[in-house]
Order: structure tokens, then C-alpha cells, then sequence
């Protein structure tokens, strides 16, 4: 597998579809247990809490319902920085054809802002490094 087709593959595994999100959170406002859209999104804490809040109240599937018409409002480079955490822009900023040691650090620099800032998680940020990384290979 050439480093071109590495790179498309990984980005598919790792990006997240917003009709898939919605599709679950709607789901999770039809069955009993609401929030496997937050595990789907890489949010596992607010999914443990939306299945908590799923015994005994309607709050969790009410919850669902409002953010499955959300995800299907929101445009898709709207969806890619809420949840896929700049996935959509990196292979450009750090493709193949710029597969260069700067703008792979300048993408980390983007990336470890995004983590001081609070917007994205350690684990996050850890993962995106990774990715990064191993573009250069």
C-alpha cells in the first residue's frame, strides 16, 4: 500500500460522518438508550452520561433529538471542526505533495493550540500527532 492510499484510508477510518451522527442520536430518541452518536463522535464521558440520564428521564432522548437535527443543520466544514478536529484540512496542509518537515510542523503547532485552548482532548491531540507523524514516513 503506497503512502497516497495509506493516507486516504486512514481518513476514512478516522472521519467521522455527520449523517451517521445524526442517524444515531435520532435513534438514540426512538429507543430507551440515548447517546452512542457521543461515542461514535470520540466523546465517550457524554456518551456514559447520556446513557445514565436515558434510565428514568426523557432528558437524554430529548437531548438526542435536538442535537441529531443539529448534526443535519450544520454544514460539513462545520461538522469536520466540531468533531473531526481539522481531519478534512490536514491531507491538504500536509499532503503528499507537501509532505515537507515544516508544514507538518506547522499543523502540530495548529493541533497543540487547539489542545491549549481546551478544544480538543489530550487523547485527541495524541491521536492527530500520530497522524501527522506518520505522514512523514
Amino acid at each position: 500500500m503506497s503512502f497516497e492510499e495509506r493516507g486516504v484510508y486512514l481518513k476514512m477510518l478516522t472521519q467521522k460522518n455527520r449523517k451517521v451522527a445524526a442517524l444515531l442520536a435520532f435513534t438514540g430518541a426512538i429507543i430507551p438508550f440515548a447517546g452512542f452518536h457521543k461515542f461514535y463522535l470520540g466523546q465517550p464521558l457524554w456518551g456514559a452520561v447520556y446513557l445514565l440520564l436515558s434510565w428514568g428521564t426523557p432528558i437524554a432522548r430529548i437531548a438526542s433529538a435536538i442535537e441529531g437535527i443539529w448534526y443535519l443543520f450544520q454544514d460539513g466544514d462545520e461538522f469536520d471542526r466540531n468533531f473531526n478536529l481539522g481531519v478534512e484540512s490536514l491531507p491538504e496542509s500536509v499532503g503528499v505533495a507537501t509532505n515537507s518537515v515544516s508544514a507538518i510542523a506547522d499543523a502540530l503547532r495548529q493541533l497543540d493550540s487547539l489542545r491549549q485552548e481546551g478544544l480538543i482532548s489530550e487523547y485527541e491531540f495524541e491521536q492527530k500527532r500520530r497522524q501527522c507523524l506518520d505522514r512523514m514516513r
